[in-house]
């Protein structure tokens, strides 16, 4: 929400409060016939230092700390403790300083109410005082909460598409074709073979990864069919390491969160001709998933400028929206090394 609408919200609400304030003096004044001017004055006073200033205390301090801290967490326990703790705290304040500025004249036009009962009566006003700014917090909260959503929501699309633009890489798909070109000549049966992996390539891309979820065979399956066509540029048959460990039987995950970081091994990879120049590795747990690429490049070469480009941003930012508060992502660059670990907690 607008800092300019809640900032007319909550002057809203004291304007609301002092005309109700001002009503009720008009109430308890307006028919007597003589009225004392300095019993008036010492109304205002009391009205100050009785209804507004603790009002005032109580009102943000439910504001900034009890629905934030407490309700916002539904530790209800602890929100009526603080709650009831609050209004009272700030109605002892208020009290004492109806005291001080009356000179002890607390009691006015007749009234002969106990401190006890005065107290309980101020601490009631200001814990009706600190409800209503629990519910402005509140409103404030569910508003601010609907509008990241749809703001999340169309980020991720964005995101999604960028994503899925950015896999169906024209580089890839020509050097890929160009290459299976070659091989008809060699082996036309491999050739088929390699093409028929492109096929499912660009199946899964298209049509497979439209769901929030997908099952991780599916996955690990694409990443092993894009590891394939990747080594057909190389004749180093030990230039891609795979490894995976674990069932991935009955396990889910966000279609295409790997293969970004397995793209830019690739794309970086500067010598392959190096025995286990991209390490892969998926490991499968109970609880979570936990997937490792490392990749060995050349740190004087130009093409290592685009190596924290747009595809790790867009990546990052879609594990933010897709396992908030369930992934850990650690991205390390030593010794001619780039090295990425992520883990993903089921649940």
């Amino acid at each position: 929400m607008k800092k300019s609408v809640v900032i007319l919200l909550h002057a809203g609400f004291w304007f609301c409060y002092l005309v109700l304030i001002m009503v009720i003096l008009g109430v308890i004044y307006g028919t007597k016939q003589t009225v004392d001017e300095a019993k008036i004055e010492n109304a205002f006073k009391i009205i100050l230092f009785f209804a507004l200033l603790p009002s005032a205390i109580s009102f943000y301090l439910f504001y900034f700390l009890v629905f934030p801290k407490y309700l916002q967490n539904k530790n209800v326990f602890a929100a009526i403790i603080y709650s009831l703790s609050y209004s009272v705290g700030a109605a002892v304040i208020g009290y004492i300083l109806v005291i001080i500025i009356t000179k002890g004249k607390c009691r006015y036009e007749g009234e002969d109410a106990s401190e006890t009962g005065i107290i309980i009566f101020m601490s009631f006003i200001t814990l009706v005082n600190g409800i209503i700014a629990s519910v402005i917090r509140g409103f404030i909260t569910f508003f601010d909460e609907i509008k990241l959503k749809e703001k999340l929501k169309h980020k991720n699309h964005e995101m999604e598409m960028a994503l899925i633009k950015s896999q169906l890489d024209p580089h890839f798909l020509f050097n890929t074709l160009n290459n299976i070109d070659i091989l008809i000549l060699k082996d036309a049966t491999e050739a088929s073979n390699y093409l028929n992996k492109l096929s499912d390539i660009m199946r899964f891309m298209l049509f497979e990864t439209k769901p929030a979820k997908i099952p991780l065979s599916k996955e690990i399956e694409y990443i092993e069919k894009y590891i394939e066509l990747q080594k057909i540029r190389t004749t180093n048959s030990n230039y891609v390491n795979f490894t995976q460990i674990g069932s991935a039987i009955n396990k889910t995950i966000a279609p295409m969160v790997f293969i970004p970081f397995i793209e830019n091994a690739f794309k970086h990879t500067t010598n392959k001709k190096l025995e286990n120049a991209i390490i892969i590795k998926i490991r499968i747990e109970e609880d979570s998933i936990h997937f490792e690429c490392e990749n060995k490049f050349n740190a004087h070469q130009k093409v290592l400028q685009e190596y924290h480009g747009l595809g790790n941003d867009l990546i990052k930012k879609r594990l933010r929206l897709m396992y908030p508060d369930k992934h850990t992502l650690l991205v390390t660059d030593q010794n001619n090394i780039y090295h990425v670990s992520l883990t993903i907690f089921n649940g």
